[in-house]
């Protein structure tokens, strides 16, 4: 049977819907609970009920499908997903910032079939007022301040000298570092924000390239269906396509293969 994903991307709409509820009225709570979670990273009561009311969404309207979300656990992707289609959550992508009321927090919904290509995403940062959303073959929109969404495309720029680089910070380089430093000093512009936004950020062509060294498959998964809708390129920094490879690189599509190479050089020597 042919998949729906237009129907699968209003049900993630209305998932977010329901994220936005939740994060918004707990967003610089008094009474925030915050726990550390075994890794050391902060986790609220928020993350918690979000990811529950998104699960209980999918298991009323698709019942079929399996749930992979950060807080919650989740079959591994690679092995045990047996051929079905498989939705990925972060409830809260950002919760460092969210724990210390920055407004640079989103929840990331996505689906993925059964040959582990994303093919629905939705980011929803509503502290920002702006969600971006794609499916499979019907491109990539913005709605920014409640607005009606519109189409957004990745950036024309053709040159690492001229391209603006968003990064997240100089925490897990390792051998790689050098030739990242390098490549800040090549570039345009550098800006550190991290996260969803970055990435973001190059699907409306406000930035070319955005890259993290070390990611989950729930930080990625959407921002990968949605820069590839954009007409850009998302990948890990092996230049492995896809949101599986442990880190995330995403560009204009243009500069995609440069830089990739430059940020291996390095090692390859």
């Amino acid at each position: 049977m042919t998949r729906d994903f237009q129907a699968d991307l209003a049900l993630a709409h209305l998932m977010a819907d329901a994220a936005d509820a939740i994060t918004l009225d707990r967003f610089q709570s008094d009474d925030l609970v915050i726990e550390t979670k075994p890794d050391t990273t902060p986790v609220t009561d928020a993350d918690k009920a979000t990811e529950r009311k998104i699960r209980e969404l999918i298991s009323q309207s698709r019942p079929d499908d399996l749930v992979i979300g950060e807080e919650y656990g989740a079959p591994d992707p690679t092995s045990d997903t047996s051929g079905k289609y498989y939705w990925v959550i972060d409830p809260i992508d950002g919760t460092k910032n969210f724990v210390r009321g920055i407004p640079v927090w989103a929840t990331l919904i996505a689906l993925i079939d059964p040959n582990h290509k994303v093919v629905v995403g939705v980011v929803s940062s509503p502290a920002l007022a702006r969600r971006w959303s794609a499916a499979e073959g019907h491109g990539a929109y913005l709605s920014a301040n409640g607005n009606v969404a519109q189409r957004i495309r990745v950036s024309g720029v053709s040159k690492i000298e001229d391209a603006q680089l968003i990064y997240s910070d100089l925490v897990g380089w390792g051998t790689r570092k050098s030739a990242f430093l390098a490549l800040q000093e090549k570039v345009w512009r550098t800006r550190g924000i991290g996260d969803f936004w970055s990435h973001m950020l190059v699907a409306e062509g406000a930035a070319d390239i955005a890259v993290e060294p070390v990611l989950a498959l729930w930080d990625m998964a959407p921002l990968d269906i949605i820069v590839r809708e954009a007409g850009g390129a998302f990948s890990n920094i092996d230049g492995v396509d896809g949101p599986h490879g442990r880190s995330g690189v995403s560009s204009n599509g243009k500069l995609h293969a440069n830089f990739i190479s430059s940020l291996n050089s390095k090692i390859s020597e």
